[in-house]
């Protein structure tokens, strides 16, 4: 692989040069889309990045646009394609065709959005970084693409950042998050790619320092992530045992809102609830909407047996239902112990575009309209919402927050003590709920927390703060599952500081920009 990407070493003067130069670049994005589920060859993430590296720096800034992007294309594409699996949606009353516009075209906005991310890029290491040394270069490239993703973390379709493509497998390297979060990650491939690339671009000789730099870098955050891996054993962090209890209810998205749907919800949730309560769980935790009720209000006594079998047995229930929010429903978390209390609540912050509210309706209205099968939107939650419970506080997350890091952080940072997830994850194909899983992966390592996750129809999974998986569920199964878990109270740096990388690469890229004006 390295031999064929040392062709690109020549400029691509020539048609035939740069028909090859965008074959390659091509390459480059399909092995980064291989990198998460369903192929998991996270590996190739080192590599990927090569050839559109190469390229930035042998065409003009316009160029390097169409390649970035043609790159983001082949990455987010691949990578995204699950999305696709929303099709057919026959439940919510929405034909065929309908249906199968609203996924491809939902799918093909995602992956455009994406690719204007590497576009972006890759005109500014054509316009910035063409005459600076190699390790000025990768200085700028490194601020660069942390710098887009921390903006495009704003945004509400944030899910395929570089550093996701390391979770679950690569557990070592992702320790690094722990430093300045997912952003960590990001980097070091990135600068890996660029070292590798300024190896190839050098050739033998002047590049075999840049190859052996880059297994240094490697090595050392290896080393950290070894070290990492084995720190509760070595220090013996301060950690509170707890038994938690998850049910899967298993119920598909064709029946859930429907009499069929209900019925067998209120009997999984009841009799999984009972089983595990006699088990003598702490707490139990269920997916989202595990039962589309309102549950606000007390509203779950008009859920006679489960209602009764938790007055009577007292164990805590985390259970997915609606809340009601300036005449919208919320999508929520209740906290129900069998008394008399008011349920704790928490309501979803990060709602799905199009699946839960309607983005942009003013910009593309009848568009987005019809791409969406929506009959009423979700109201949002408050970003500062703090959960506590009898065992102090927690960090929740619902469904599509999973992708943003920083939502977990300012719970983590404010006293959570045990990562709590719920998720639907109905409908789609096996890659989505695979790669679901890997986020909270990567959350529970950046957090140094245990994990606990619920889904609807898999995978449903216990997280330890290493990102080792001590169980995951089978997929479209019904299943009750009891384990330990640990409650914590660390605080790594990135918790503490949040992301400090990106902006000390932006304040050493500056630098060198300013330098390098100076001087012409």
């Amino acid at each position: 692989m390295c031999l064929g990407f040392a062709y690109l070493g020549s400029p691509a003067t020539s048609a035939r040069g740069r028909f090859s130069l965008t074959l390659w670049i091509m390459a480059g994005g399909i092995m980064m889309g291989l990198t998460p589920d369903p192929f998991r060859l996270w590996w190739l993430g080192w590599f990927a990045l090569i050839p559109l590296w190469i390229g930035t720096q042998q065409v003009q800034p316009l160029a390097a646009f169409g390649y970035g992007g043609l790159w983001g294309v082949a990455y987010h594409g691949m990578a995204l394609f699950w999305i696709t699996g929303i099709h057919p949606m026959p439940w919510l009353g929405v034909g065929w065709w309908h249906s199968l516009a609203i996924a491809g075209v939902v799918w093909l906005i995602i992956t455009l959005f994406g690719a204007l991310l590497s576009g972006l890029w890759a005109v500014g290491m054509a316009k910035l970084t063409t005459n600076l040394s190699p390790l000025s270069r990768i200085t700028i490239a490194c601020a660069l693409y942390c710098a887009l993703e921390t903006v495009w973390s704003w945004t509400p379709l944030y899910w395929t950042a570089l550093g996701y493509t390391q979770s679950p497998d690569n557990l070592v390297i992702l320790q690094v998050s722990k430093l300045s979060g997912q952003q960590t990650v990001t980097a070091l491939l990135v600068a890996v790619n660029g070292l590798l690339a300024e190896a190839l671009r050098l050739g033998k000789k002047a590049g075999l320092r840049y190859f052996y730099l880059s297994a240094l870098v490697v090595g050392l955050a290896a080393a950290y992530g070894v070290v990492e891996m084995q720190s509760d054993r070595l220090w013996g962090t301060p950690q509170q045992p707890l038994t938690v209890g998850i049910i899967q209810g298993n119920i598909p998205n064709s029946i859930k809102d429907k009499p069929e749907g209900v019925n067998r919800a209120l009997r999984n949730y009841t009799e999984g609830y009972i089983q595990l309560a006699m088990a003598g769980v702490d707490m139990v935790l269920t997916p989202e909407v595990a039962l589309p009720l309102v549950l606000q209000d007390r509203g779950l006594r008009k859920v006679e047996r489960l209602n009764l079998a938790i007055n009577a047995y007292r164990v805590p229930i985390w259970l997915g239902g609606f809340g009601i929010k300036d005449h919208k429903y919320t999508n929520s978390l209740f906290l129900f112990d069998g008394t008399d209390n008011p349920p704790r609540q928490y309501d979803k912050v990060r709602l799905v575009p199009v699946g839960e509210y309607i983005p942009w309706q003013e910009l593309l209205g009848g568009l987005i309209r019809f791409l969406s099968p929506l009959r009423g939107e979700v109201a949002a939650g408050a970003n500062d919402q703090l959960v506590d419970s009898p065992w102090g506080r927690m960090i929740v997350g619902i469904c599509y927050e999973s992708a943003y890091p920083q939502h977990f952080r300012y719970q983590a940072r404010a006293g959570g003590r045990l990562i709590l997830t719920a998720s639907n994850n109905a409908h789609f194909a096996e890659a989505m709920p695979a790669q679901h899983h890997a986020q909270d992966v990567a959350r529970a390592v950046e957090t140094d927390r245990w994990a606990v996750r619920a889904t609807n129809t898999g995978y449903s999974g216990i997280v330890d703060p290493k990102g080792r998986t001590i169980w995951r569920s089978g997929i479209n199964s019904y299943e009750v599952h009891q384990d330990r878990v640990y409650l914590r109270n660390t605080k790594t740096l990135y918790v503490l500081l949040g992301d400090w990388l990106t902006p000390l690469l932006c304040f050493a890229s500056a630098g060198i920009i300013g330098h390098q004006l100076r001087n012409t």
